[in-house]
This record gives structure tokens, sequence and C-alpha cells, in this order.
């Protein structure tokens, strides 16, 4: 079998033609998960800074508020590659249904404790199975993605269009929860998100023609690699915990800062405009045909989002906060793109999902160890400390990719790796 090899563009190579959201939007099969995947993936922008406000409400702390997030995000990025793993052997609906389920559940028992002015703990014990069954539709789509477009230049689009669907939400999610927890319940929030949680997963694990198949039997003969023991996917898990922390410590910082100018509806706005920056860029992203290599456009597009989220710190009024927050939106979303095409070439096609949610949890990590510390940062000094964890996470991200760039490289196609047991079989991946 002809193996095929994937390079790096050259910086002199022409421009490559891309195709555009027309065209990706006319693969064949596309919608029937597309707008279902949209459904199920909107409650995760609700998730976290629903519970900030409803646990900020109860107990009047936004360091409490933050940790009970991070206990989720925590949760989350921890159980999300495992998710993605059983989602690469056994197929996404086997995950998803009762994923749903229990995240639901979890949701409405969260809310009930908040309401009860339970304890701390008991709301800690109550985000571990919330955060843990947050279902992945994301990186499902994603995957979906990448068995209609296999080999095809399509594949970068299809990306940008996915981060462009991820910041939509961004921008509806945290207006949605503000709204109803600002002018409704401070729990209308959550109920929701549970509620849309189950009604859109449950929509999307129906779509089973579309799922990447699971092969049939083998499991015992063929050791799967997993997508952590490739150097590259760590790299980039260190980059998006970067990206994290600039989630979360906008969400916590920028509702600390319109809670005390008596303006508390205005953090759905502010952080509407941060996610509408993103959206923008997204958009531009997959519209343009890049010469550079993808490793290139990391390190330029994640230099950029350090520099820009290093002065929101020293923003102290609304209109220069939804400036700054707009312009960070702006670099957050090339990164992101960039990221995703790179597992394309970093990880064999069975591993993917896996290396998605490792994406992911590794935002919900950062995001949710900067909640904690924007928090306590909010509690401790003056208001707007929290926006130092953007600029710290980012930095300290920026620093680990340059120094560790060689790894994005894209892994050679084809290779034929021998796994059995008692002797060797060679099996194809990818």
């Amino acid at each position: 079998m002809a193996s095929t090899v994937t390079t790096e563009p050259s910086e002199n190579s022409p421009a490559p033609s891309r195709p555009g959201y027309g065209q990706l939007l006319r693969t064949r099969g596309a919608w029937t998960f597309l707008l279902p995947g949209f459904a199920a993936r909107q409650p995760f922008a609700m998730l976290t800074l629903s519970i900030v406000l409803l646990v900020q409400h109860t107990t009047g702390s936004y360091g409490a508020a933050g940790a009970a997030a991070a206990v989720t995000g925590v949760s989350m990025a921890l159980f999300a590659p495992c998710t993605g793993r059983l989602a690469d052997r056994y197929g996404q609906r086997a995950v998803l249904l009762p994923g749903v389920l229990v995240h639901a559940l979890s949701g409405l028992a969260f809310t009930a404790l908040a309401l009860a002015h339970a304890p701390l703990w008991a709301l800690f014990v109550a985000a571990v199975p919330t955060g843990a069954s947050v279902p992945q539709v994301g990186p499902m789509v994603r995957a979906r993605w990448g068995v209609r477009l296999q080999g095809s230049p399509l594949m970068t689009t299809a990306a940008a269009f996915e981060s462009v669907t991820d910041e939509f939400t961004f921008v509806v999610g945290p207006l949605l929860a503000t709204a109803l927890c600002t002018t409704v319940d401070p729990a209308a929030g959550l109920v929701t998100e549970a509620s849309l949680t189950l009604l859109g997963g449950l929509l999307f694990a129906a779509q089973k023609s579309t799922q990447p198949q699971v092969a049939a039997g083998g499991h015992a003969r063929v050791k799967h690699e997993s997508a952590l023991r490739i150097p590259g996917v760590r790299v980039l898990i260190v980059a998006f915990l970067g990206i994290g922390s600039v989630f979360g410590g906008m969400q916590v910082s920028l509702a600390a800062f319109t809670e005390s100018i008596g303006e508390p509806g205005l953090n759905g706005v502010l952080y509407g405009t941060f996610a509408a920056g993103n959206m923008i860029s997204g958009i531009a992203c997959g519209a343009i045909a890049w010469k550079g290599a993808p490793r290139q456009r990391l390190v330029v597009g994640y230099a950029a989002l350090a520099l820009v989220a290093s002065g929101l710190w020293t923003a102290h009024s609304v209109p220069l906060l939804a400036g700054l927050g707009l312009l960070v939106g702006m670099c957050i979303a090339p990164a992101l793109i960039t990221g995703y095409t790179l597992v394309e070439g970093l990880v064999p096609a069975g591993a993917r999902t896996e290396a998605f949610t490792w994406l992911t949890g590794a935002v919900a990590l950062g995001q949710a160890a900067a909640v904690t510390l924007a928090g306590q940062l909010e509690d401790r000094f003056w208001t707007g400390a929290g926006f130092l964890v953007p600029m710290g996470g980012t930095l300290l991200a920026l620093a680990t990719v340059l120094a560790l760039r060689a790894h994005l490289v894209a892994r050679p196609r084809g290779i034929t790796v021998a796994r059995g047991v008692g002797h060797r079989v060679p099996v194809t991946v990818d």
C-alpha cells in the first residue's frame, strides 16, 4: 500500500486554494449532524457562568462561586478524554445517551443544593458528576467532519466553521445565562442548561448514519495508541490551557466589574462582545488561503493573544473593556482553529475524537483554574485584579509553545504499526 507523507508547506509555497463555506455546507449529510450538534453544544457556554452567578447569589462570594465552577471544569477536563476514547472505541451514540441523562440530573441536583444554601462541600460533590458528564459534542462534530472530509482541503475550512459555531454559542450562551439569572431567577440559567443539554444531546445521538465507524472486533488484539502519547498533542494541550485561562479569567472578572459599577446586566454584553470578536475572526480565518504552515500561524497568533490579554487588567471603563475584549476574542480564534487543524496531521484517525477532547478538556481545565484564581484575586484585592490571570496564563503557554514548537510537525501517514498478542501483526494506522 502506498503511503502518503504530509509535510508542512514552505514559506515560499504558492497560496493554496481554499474552498468556501458554501462548498463545505453542501457536503453530503453535513446538516444531519450540524443542526442537532449546535443545539447540543449551546448549553456548554452557559454552564460555568450559570454556576458562578447562582453560587455568588446564594453565598455572596465570588471565591466560592469560582471554586464551585472550577470543580465542574476540572471534572470535565479529567473525564472528557475518557469520553473521547470510549466514543472512538464504542461509538458516539453509546457514550452520549447515558452522558446527557447523568448531566441533566446532576445539574438539577446542584441547583437544588445551591438554592437550599447547602455547605460548599456539598456543592463540590454535586459539581463533580455535573462536569464529568458534560457531553463532548464539539469534538464529536469535528470527528464527523474528519470522516466526511478526510484528505480534503476543506478540513481547515471545517475547523474554522466549528470555531465560529463554538464562538457563536459563546455569544448567545452568556447573554442567555445572564438574562435568565438576573431577570428571571438565579437558578434559571442552570435549569435551562440542563434541559437544552438533554434535548440537544438526544437529537444528536439519534444521527447514527454520520458518526465515525467503529472497527468490528479486534479490540483484544489491537492496542489503540492514546492521543496523549503524541508530543505535539501535549504541546497543544498547554496552548489550550492558556486559552482556557482567558475564558475563565474574563468570566469572573467581567462579572465582578459590572457588579462593582452597579450594572450586572452588562456582564453578558461585555462577554458577548469578547465572543463576537472570536466569531468574526473565525469567519475570516476560514475564508483565507494561508501561505504559512499551521505551526507558524499558531506561534504568531498566540503571541498576539498573549500581548492583547496582557492589557486587560489596565482597563477601568466599559468602553475600554469592550474594545480590549473584542481584540482578545479576535486573537483567540486563529489559535483555536490552527490547533484543531494541526490535530489532523498529528493524530491517526482512530484517536482524533480523543485528541479533540483532550484539547476541549484543556480549555475547561484552564478555565477552572482561572475562575478559582480570578475569584480569589477579586475577593482579596482590587476590582479587576482577576484580569491578571489571562495575562499570566497566555504568557506561560506562549513560552511553552515557542520552546516545543518542533513537535507540531505533521506525522507521516500510512505507517504500519506492529501490535499484537504473541506475535507482531501489522495494523495500518489511518
